[in-house]
Parts: structure tokens; C-alpha cells; sequence
């Protein structure tokens, strides 16, 4: 008699595709930055300002390679040069990485060789979790011989990170006298982020001592931050740097994760919303000393971008600053490997001319996973309908409540799009 009876209708669902790029390319390298060049929302804003922004008349093709047989490796190259190439400039580079954990960018070692300079360059990174210490060096192998650059014979650094604190050095053994040649400390208390970074550009005929009472040497930021750094919750970050004390930047970044019903002839009946990412970011930057004095930046500018993933294919981008403006449509398949195709289109507000840009990215380096209508990653929200109370994410057979996400739990989520835990 069982086939008599009615069957209930599956539950309505709320897809979320999978985030274009997350974690960031430019995060693999975050070991090699100070924590002062990459908190207060900075690297955050670098992606959303740079990433798919092509150059007025300009082209770029990149490759992100992984072998099936030994995931701990991978190939990046990229060519990129302009659209009337006649000179022949391209500028063309690739990057060999073995990284030790395939999870945790943090231990690694890569080779880069560049048309440009340095043309052979090896940089090697060290972490270890348990006892926060790690250890990093950049290191060109060869260099054209034009080149009289300070760094020829690279840098080495050594750093600490913990939940709530990071410092650390770098010292150039090219150059003697400036020890160290960079240092920061980092803290973060709650919700609020300090942090001081010392790095003597500006040099003193005085005492040696008298480089570290220069304060043009030093620069100071405060951040203030709510939300997780995984891009399933929503976040908000603002941050006042002084650099140098020659210019005040003030910085603005917010990740929205939000829904919206959609009507797909395409998709199942019981798909009744798909979920979108939406990030702003806005940055003003002022010069406090005299600009015939110093040249290190540029005059006092304003610059604000916004980006919106509509699904898993398609992201538009914008940004707007004084000297032009560009939109940015990019369209991404989930193929094996998965290809980008992007196109940017810039107005310059001086000459009121309109160039474009094209851009082509293909990789296999991340998982494609969650796909369209995926059974296995669906979420329940509630609306009109009285649907269940609470959101609920359904991860193969184990369910994660909306209580994970905000009580930071996220072991039920796929690796890469969990947030880094146990370092600042």
C-alpha cells in the first residue's frame, strides 16, 4: 500500500556555488609578506582591486597547473603584453611550487624564472604550527647583469604567529647596515588589530641609532574587523594606517553573503534560491608632507570597487578612481580543468577614450566541487513558504546548522573555503 501513499516533496533549497577564486593566489604567498602587509583588510582589497582587471589595451594568459599523480605540486605561467604587440614586449614567467601539505599553503618551496628581473629565483618557506615559528628566504639565482639591485643576494626572515600575535625580521645580507631591513609586530585584541612596521628607506648622517627615531621609518595601523575569514559568512573590516608619516590611508572592506529567488527552467522545482557574494571596498588615500619633498607616494587619491558573484559562472566587477574607471565581466566553466575567460573595458576620464582588455586563465589547481543542483551541498532558509526554522547546510551525510558557521565551526566545510586557524 506504501505505493499509494502520497511521497512528500523534497524541501525547498538555496544553492551556493563555489567562490571564483578562494583561498587567493596571492595567499599562497602570504608567509613571505610581513602580517603587516597583509592584515587590516589589505590583501582582501588587493584581490578586489586587481584580480580580473586587465590593462587598457593589454591582453594576459595564465596557466595553474596540478599533475593527477602528485598533488603536492603545480605550475603557474603567465604571458601578458599588449594588443598591437609590435615591439614584441611580452613579459612572460613561471612559477614551480612543492608545497608540503596539500591543505596548508604555509610550508613550501618554489623556482620562478621571468623575461624580466630577476630571471631565476628560488623562495623557500618554513612554518610550523605547533610552536607558531617559521622561517622564509628569497633568493634570485640569476640576475641580468645590468642589474645593481640591494636585494641581489636576497632576503631571509624569521617570524612567530599565533592567534592573537605576529612579529618578526628580515635581514638582506647585501646590506650590513640595515639591520633589520624590515620588522613588524602585529596584535589582535577582540576585534580590534594593531600593528607597527619598521623599514629604514630613509637614511641618517647621525648616530646609527638615530635611523630608529626617524619616523618617516615607521608606520602604524589599527583595524577593525568583524566576521570570519571564510567566505560562507559575512565580514567587515575597516582600517586608518599612517605611513611613513607622510600619508594617512583610510580603508574600507565588507563580504556579503546574501539570496535571492531565481527561477531556473533549467534547474530541479525544489531549487527555489541561489546564494550571491557581493564585496565593496573603498579607499582614500592623503599625502600629509610637502610633495616637492617626497616622491615615494603619489598625491592624494580616492578610489572605491565593487564586485558581484551572481552564480557560479558568471562575476562583475567595477572599480572607479580619478584618472579612469573599469568594468570587468568574467566567465568561468567548472570543467576539468576549468577555464576563465574575462573581459575589461576602461574609460579614461581625461581623454574620454574607452580601451579594452582581455584576459584567459586555465587551471586545475582547485577542486571543483559543490557543482549547479549538487545534492550534496544544498542549503534550506526560511521564507514565506514557512520553511524550517534556521539555515541548515547539508554536507553529504553530515548537516551543519547556521550555529556552526557563527560559533566558527567549520570542520564540516570544504577545506578550501575554510578560514586559517592558529596564526594571525
Amino acid at each position: 500500500m506504501g505505493n499509494f501513499l502520497a511521497k512528500e516533496p523534497p524541501p525547498p533549497v538555496v544553492l551556493v556555488p563555489p567562490l571564483f577564486d578562494f583561498p587567493p593566489l596571492s595567499a599562497r604567498n602570504r608567509m613571505l609578506e610581513t602580517s603587516y602587509n597583509v592584515l587590516f583588510g589589505k590583501l582582501a582589497l588587493k584581490c578586489l582591486f586587481e584580480d580580473y582587471f586587465e590593462e587598457a589595451r593589454h591582453f594576459s594568459t595564465k596557466l595553474l597547473l596540478k599533475p593527477l599523480d602528485d598533488p603536492h605540486v603545480d605550475l603557474v605561467a603567465s604571458v601578458s603584453g599588449p594588443l598591437d604587440n609590435k615591439a614584441g614586449n611580452l613579459v612572460g614567467d613561471a612559477l614551480f611550487r612543492w608545497q608540503s601539505d596539500v591543505n596548508d599553503p604555509h610550508t613550501f618551496v618554489d623556482l620562478s624564472v621571468s623575461t624580466s628581473n630577476p630571471v631565476l629565483q628560488m623562495r623557500s618557506c618554513a612554518y610550523y604550527p605547533k610552536y607558531g615559528i617559521g622561517a622564509f628566504g628569497i633568493f634570485p639565482l640569476l640576475l641580468k647583469k645590468s642589474s645593481q639591485s640591494s636585494e641581489e643576494y636576497g632576503v631571509m626572515g624569521l617570524r612567530y604567529g599565533s592567534a592573537n600575535l605576529s612579529l618578526g625580521a628580515t635581514v638582506s645580507p647585501s646590506v650590513k647596515d640595515e639591520l633589520p631591513k624590515t620588522a613588524w609586530i602585529v596584535s589582535k585584541m577582540g576585534r580590534l588589530t594593531v600593528g607597527v612596521q619598521y623599514e629604514p628607506l630613509y637614511e641618517s648622517k647621525d648616530t646609527p641609532i638615530s635611523k630608529y627615531r626617524e619616523l618617516r621609518n615607521w608606520s602604524c595601523a589599527v583595524g577593525y574587523g568583524v566576521g570570519s575569514r571564510s567566505p560562507l559568512s559575512p565580514s567587515f573590516n575597516f582600517g586608518l594606517e599612517l605611513a611613513r608619516s607622510s600619508q594617512f590611508v583610510a580603508s574600507f572592506y565588507q563580504h556579503v553573503v546574501v539570496q535571492r529567488r531565481v527561477k531556473n527552467p533549467f534547474e530541479e522545482n525544489e531549487v527555489v534560491g541561489i546564494t550571491n557574494y557581493i564585496d565593496l571596498g573603498f579607499e582614500i588615500q592623503t599625502r600629509l608632507d610637502d610633495a616637492e619633498k617626497s616622491d615615494r607616494f603619489p598625491d592624494s587619491s580616492m578610489r572605491i570597487a565593487a564586485s558581484w558573484q551572481a552564480n557560479k559562472n558568471f562575476l562583475l566587477k567595477g572599480k572607479m578612481g580619478p584618472m579612469s574607471s573599469t568594468i570587468t565581466l568574467a566567465f568561468k566553466s567548472w570543467w576539468k580543468p576549468s577555464f576563465t575567460l574575462n573581459v575589461s573595458a576602461t574609460k579614461n576620464h581625461s581623454t574620454r577614450e574607452t580601451s579594452y582588455g582581455f584576459g584567459l586563465r586555465v587551471e586545475n589547481l582547485r577542486e571543483a566541487s559543490y557543482q549547479r543542483a549538487d545534492p550534496n551541498f544544498v542549503m534550506l532558509t526560511p521564507n514565506k513558504e514557512h520553511l524550517a526554522e534556521g539555515i541548515v547546510w547539508k554536507m553529504g551525510k553530515r548537516p551543519m546548522f547556521q550555529s556552526d558557521i557563527d560559533s566558527k565551526n567549520f570542520d564540516v566545510v570544504p577545506k578550501e573555503l575554510r578560514p586559517p586557524r592558529k596564526i594571525l
